[in-house]
Formats: structure tokens, C-alpha cells, sequence
């Protein structure tokens, strides 16, 4: 027998597969033909669909349907469409959604907070995403760690690193714990913009905890450090490196064979 689960596993499928026709079939046909009424799962889902194919202004006929079925639209209807627009760049549709979203009695919560900052970063528009974040402090809202990756990376990309150091220092002062791509990001960022000091400074913090860049990041700020005469700090994080992981040991030949050749 069909279920609304049955229903919302087959959608959920199509989406994760792009099939967003597909997707658009199952959710006009199969309620009527199964005699399911679909649920809050079911909506986000088809609201979803709508989003990753790009056609965002559908979804308010969804919100519409569920109003007239008595299925009462959450945080994750709203977060979609937010996304959406953004990704769409429609900023007055954002505005939209964020006031239905107060007419439902919604204020807006870390998660869309998120949603926001992240879909700004990924827009280059990393300063409007920090204003977001000065708003949340001030309505007492707690920013998470997935808050600051979203700033830290977007700045990073921006090239505006001094804004992503101070972020990081933020993040850790308020207790929030950095994840390894965050640490990675950031050695990687600092690394191309020539900030080997403070690249070496997060990468020993990044190891510490047993997390290591990949071998062409830590290639590059070791030969960064060498570029601005730091030839024994450089020689020191390969050993520290080699030590912690051994499996790695052979990439390394090639440049402490370079490295035991400076200053000869």
C-alpha cells in the first residue's frame, strides 16, 4: 500500500538525482491517484525541487496549497525559498519570504540566519552576510561554528583575509570550535595571499588536534617560509609533520633534500 512515506521517499530520490521533472510528475500524479494527503515533508520536498531547478517563484503556489490543506508551513519551507532566491539573486523575494515568515509567526532563528550568511558568501557578498551576523549578536541570537565557516570562507575567497583572521579569533574566543575545513581554509587562503606566519601558526594549532592540509597546501607554506627566510621554522613543521603522520613520510624527500641545500 502507497504511504505518504512511500510518496516522500520517492521524491526525496528524484531530488537527490536531479530528476526535478521527475519530481514535479510524482507530486501531481501520485496523491490523487494513491489518495494520499501529502505532509509537511512532501511540500519541503517539492519546494526543494523547485529551488534546485532554479524556479523558486513556484514554491509560493506550494506555501498557497498547504494553507489550503491545513498544512501548516516550518523553519525548512522558508529556508528553501530563502536559499533559493539568493541563489537566484532575487533580494526583494527574500524580503518577501522573510516577512510570510512573520505573518506565520516565525522569527527568524539561527538556521535561517545561516542560510542567509552562507547563500551571501556564496554570492562575493561576505560584508552584507557580516552585518547579518552583528544583527543576530544584537537580538542575542548564538551564532554556531557553521556561522563563521560560512564568513570565514567567503572572506577568504574575497582575498579579504584580515576580516577571515579576525573572524577566526572571534570564533575561538567565543568557544566555538573550529572543524577541520575551517583550519584548512584557512592555511590554504593564507597560504596564496603570502601570510606564512599566521598560516604556520594555525596549521601547528590544526595538528594538535590531529588534522593535517593536504601535501600541496603544507608544500606551499613550507616553501613559503623558506621565500621569507624562516628556513628552520620550515624545516621544523616538515619533522612535526613526518612525525605525526608517517604514512606520508616519502612526499617529503624531494624537499627536505631542497631544504638541507638553503644557506649552503
Amino acid at each position: 500500500r502507497r504511504t505518504v512515506k512511500s510518496l516522500n521517499a520517492l521524491l526525496f530520490a528524484s531530488v537527490l538525482a536531479k530528476k526535478y521533472d521527475e519530481t514535479k510528475r510524482i507530486f501531481a500524479d501520485f496523491p490523487k491517484t494513491y489518495y494520499i494527503q501529502p505532509d509537511i515533508d512532501t511540500y519541503n520536498t517539492i519546494i526543494k525541487a523547485f529551488v534546485e531547478a532554479g524556479e523558486s517563484s513556484s514554491g509560493y503556489s506550494i506555501v498557497a496549497e498547504m494553507g489550503r490543506n491545513e498544512c501548516k508551513p516550518n523553519a525548512t519551507t522558508f529556508q528553501n525559498l530563502i536559499a533559493g532566491f539568493y541563489k537566484e539573486q532575487k533580494f526583494d523575494e527574500v524580503g518577501k519570504v522573510l516577512k510570510m515568515m512573520e505573518e506565520h509567526g516565525m522569527k527568524p532563528k539561527l538556521s535561517t540566519y545561516n542560510v542567509r550568511i552562507q547563500s551571501l558568501c556564496k554570492l562575493g557578498r561576505s560584508s552584507e552576510a557580516k552585518a547579518l551576523l552583528d544583527g543576530m549578536l544584537e537580538r542575542h541570537i548564538k551564532p554556531n561554528s557553521n556561522t563563521y565557516n560560512s564568513l570565514i570562507y567567503g572572506f577568504c575567497r574575497e582575498g579579504k583575509l584580515e576580516e577571515a583572521k579576525k573572524l577566526f579569533k572571534n570564533m575561538v574566543n567565543h568557544g566555538l570550535k573550529p572543524d577541520s575545513s575551517c583550519y584548512f581554509t584557512l592555511i590554504y587562503f593564507l597560504c596564496r595571499g603570502g601570510d606564512y606566519e599566521t598560516a604556520l601558526q594555525i596549521s601547528k594549532q590544526s595538528m594538535e588536534k590531529n588534522w593535517v592540509p593536504n601535501f600541496t597546501t603544507m608544500k606551499s607554506l613550507v616553501e613559503g617560509l623558506v621565500s621569507i627566510s624562516k628556513v628552520d621554522e620550515a624545516k621544523e613543521l616538515v619533522t612535526e609533520i613526518k612525525e605525526k603522520f608517517p604514512n606520508n613520510a616519502d612526499l617529503w624527500k624531494e624537499t627536505e633534500e631542497s631544504l638541507s641545500k638553503v644557506g649552503e
